[in-house]
């Protein structure tokens, strides 16, 4: 009799870790859709705010509601400045390469060190 099949262990089988990066980069990549998607938006409506600003200003007859139309739109500018530059970046996206900075920076000292002691 043959003794039953076990399964590998996943250390061994490396599939269910590549479904889980590729599901993790599947979800970046919809992040980062659906982010480029609205700062193209956000572009479309600042240049509309800009425009209707700039009208604004030209008006020669500065009435109390222009005024109060050109702080709002100031505002509404102010506020697309802010998501424009929002979520550009964040931890999670400088985290791989921070670590990778820190491990080969740290390599470096450390070979450095060891070539200055034996020239040394």
């Amino acid at each position: 009799m043959k003794p039953p099949k076990q399964s590998q262990p996943s250390a061994e089988n490396p599939e269910p870790d590549f479904e889980q990066e590729l599901e993790e980069v599947e979800r970046s990549l919809l992040s980062l859709k659906e982010r480029y998607d609205q700062v193209q938006r956000d572009r479309q409506q600042q240049a509309q705010w800009q425009q209707r600003r700039d009208q604004l200003k030209h008006n020669k007859s500065q009435t109390p509601d222009i005024k109060a139309e050109l702080r709002q739109i100031q505002q509404q500018l102010e506020r697309l400045e802010v998501n424009l530059e929002s979520q550009l970046f964040s931890w999670r996206s400088l985290k791989k390469p921070f670590w990778q900075v820190v491990r080969f920076g740290g390599m470096g000292v450390i070979i450095g060190w060891i070539l200055k002691s034996y020239a040394g």
